[in-house]
């Protein structure tokens, strides 16, 4: 169980190739919205001046009577399905290569942390010859989560864009400011909670899962060596307390994750038996996986508050709050638990909304 040097460098080369995909489907997605907002905004523009320099006050009702306000509208409802669509077939046209990536460098990943010219215990090979309806599982969940997540998208996103649209309408006394500033307030929303960020959080979420459970899948063909895994996070200042918390942490093979939260970055780190268990009579390096709490430690006071909040990290400072208390796990309504960050003692109000991790 010596992870090492070589170790380390893998998975961060495993993660690299990831962060390349999901930054090309994040510029495809926005430059998508972009597009479709951009053939969008002028009708939608010309059609609330057309009621705005109509009089001195315009009602919802007068809005909603307008015939090109009604028929900019249902471009706008066309536009959100078709970006939907084309959001999952974007998302899902990833998943072979996501899975392939995870599931093979597993047996790497392994062999590093074994004594020099000991291949005979890892196959190098061994993804290859994985039961391709194993890998079509993984693809067909991931398929149909994205699909779910992604269904409700348009008609949410349609309904507040359409409620900013008619929220509260006068005329003033420069029109054209008005409608400016109409169109501008359902822009946010289109590319809000429900519309770009949205499919953004889809498409990494999904993405990252689907590279977890093929590095699960990866490490099973080698059940013989291994003596489970390790939650590996990104120990910086965008990382969320209940990943720092997790960092480090042991779990049998058989257990799927890590059950990070949406967007998180972390992932799973195959750890082998110790050498004497698989029969070597060799000292046994330590492990060089790296320390949370040492590196917490290490970062400035302005870095640790970013990383708690206020009033985490006075309850860390006090020491009623270790590190081993920043995690929780959570139920989720039509997804999997998740763990997020814990509340400090007696803080009140909701998690953190940070979600890098």
């Amino acid at each position: 169980m010596a992870i090492t040097e070589r170790t380390l460098r893998l998975q961060a080369q495993l993660k690299a190739e990831l962060d390349r995909i999901l930054d090309a489907q994040t510029r495809d997605l926005v430059r998508a919205w972009v597009t479709a907002w951009d053939e969008i905004e002028p009708d939608l523009t010309a059609a609330l001046l057309e009621q705005l320099v109509a009089g001195d006050a315009v009602t919802r009702t007068q809005l909603l009577r307008s015939t090109r306000l009604r028929s900019a509208l249902t471009v706008v409802r066309h536009q959100l399905e078709d970006l939907a669509a084309q959001a999952g077939i974007r998302i899902t046209g990833d998943l072979g290569a996501v899975i392939d990536a995870a599931g093979g460098a597993q047996a790497s990943v392994i062999d590093s942390q074994l004594p020099p010219h000991a291949e005979q215990l890892v196959d190098l090979q061994a993804w290859s010859r994985v039961d391709a309806r194993q890998v079509t599982a993984i693809v067909e969940r991931s398929t149909q989560q994205i699909t779910s997540s992604l269904r409700p998208l348009a008609p949410q996103t349609y309904d507040v864009v359409r409620r900013e649209l008619i929220r509260g309408v006068a005329a003033g006394s420069n029109p054209r400011e008005t409608a400016r500033r109409m169109v501008a307030r359902a822009n946010q929303r289109f590319e809000g909670q429900l519309g770009l960020t949205r499919a953004l959080v889809i498409s990494r979420t999904e993405t990252l899962d689907a590279h977890r459970t093929a590095a699960a899948l990866g490490q099973e063909q080698h059940a013989d060596v291994l003596a489970g895994w390790e939650w590996l996070a990104e120990l910086d200042s965008r990382t969320c307390p209940s990943c720092w918390g997790k960092h480090g942490s042991r779990h049998p093979l058989d257990e799927p994750g890590p059950f990070d939260h949406h967007q998180g970055r972390c992932t799973r780190c195959a750890v082998t038996k110790s050498w004497v268990d698989l029969g070597f009579d060799l000292p046994e390096p330590a492990s060089l996986m790296p320390d949370a709490e040492a590196r917490f430690n290490a970062l400035s006071q302005a870095e640790q508050k970013q990383v708690l909040g206020p009033a985490r990290y006075d309850a860390w400072a006090a020491g009623d709050f270790p590190m081993d208390s920043w995690s929780v796990r959570r139920s989720n309504d039509g997804w999997r638990d998740s763990w997020v960050p814990a509340k400090a003692p007696g803080q009140s109000g909701g998690r953190s909304s940070r979600t890098a991790a």
